[in-house]
């Protein structure tokens, strides 16, 4: 019982170190990259066939800024309307031709970004380590009827844990996963450029996307506060103190850690809006 007690809790934390080191690597990955690309290749498709409909929206939209911004038939035939309106139009053929191209260059900015606070930072997250050998020892001298509020303290404690551990890999997965529908779909909302009345829609595209892209530099910073936190107040053991409300102690020491990381990283994507407006 108290090897398994020991045992539970260590394997909570390995579960906890694995998606730390899972989330290090996803957020400085590229999506051409992931997953040895094959997701990318189905999303290039997908962009590809996407881009009739975007030229089909494209002359409609067009269509649609010109008609509505004409008063007269005279206005149609002045230089600086039709100029200013194949203008526009010209740009949003080559957005929706080139999109790709462009959902990856705001992608690599952001990513130079990311590379610039890593390496500006000196490397990866610190993880939570083994189980101090005080609470091991407290642990195994317990007798079978003080083992049982122990065996409850762990079951709960590693549970929060592995809990949390999964929130954090869910939303780093949400935001990679984000990146990819965002491509695949550009042709459509940049399509709307072609109109007047209808660019806002792009306009939100653009700034939306970069802002899940921005999300990633919001991860790894929250992951390097978390680490800098977790250096400085390192959860100490109190042998002192009773088993059970020693481990309650250091578990929960812990778990305000990890609180700390999973809610920056919960809300990377408030934070972004609020921070740059995007």
């Amino acid at each position: 019982m108290n090897n398994w007690i020991v045992g539970n809790l260590q394997a909570s934390f390995d579960t906890w170190n694995e998606k730390l080191t899972e989330i290090w690597s996803l957020v400085t990955t590229t999506p051409q990259a992931f997953r040895g690309g094959e997701i990318w290749n189905t999303i290039v498709t997908i962009n590809d066939g996407l881009k009739a409909f975007g030229y089909g929206l494209l002359v409609l939209f067009f269509a649609m800024s010109v008609f509505r911004s004409a008063a007269s038939f005279r206005d149609l035939q002045r230089p600086e309307f039709a100029l200013r309106h194949f203008v526009r139009f010209l740009c949003a053929k080559v957005a929706v031709g080139h999109g790709m191209e462009l959902m990856l260059a705001v992608f690599n900015i952001c990513g130079g970004i990311i590379g610039t606070v890593v390496g500006g930072m000196g490397g990866a997250v610190s993880e939570v380590s083994a189980l101090p050998g005080e609470i091991v020892t407290a642990i195994e001298d317990v007798t079978i009827l003080q083992s049982i509020p122990l065996w409850l303290v762990s079951v709960l404690g590693s549970l929060i844990i592995t809990v949390l551990s999964f929130i954090l890999i869910l939303t780093v997965y949400g935001r990679f996963f984000r990146l990819y529908l965002y491509t695949a779909l550009a042709p459509i909302p940049l399509a709307a450029f072609a109109g007047e009345g209808t660019s806002a829609a792009g306009k939100a595209f653009l700034k939306s996307y970069t802002g899940v892209c921005m999300e990633g530099a919001v991860i790894v910073l929250a992951c390097l506060i978390y680490s800098a936190f977790l250096s400085s107040s390192t959860p100490a053991a109190d042998a002192a103190l009773p088993a059970v409300t020693m481990v309650w102690q250091y578990i929960g020491q812990l778990v305000f850690n990890m609180l700390i990381l999973t809610g920056l990283v919960k809300g990377a994507d408030r934070i972004v809006k609020e921070m740059l407006g995007l």
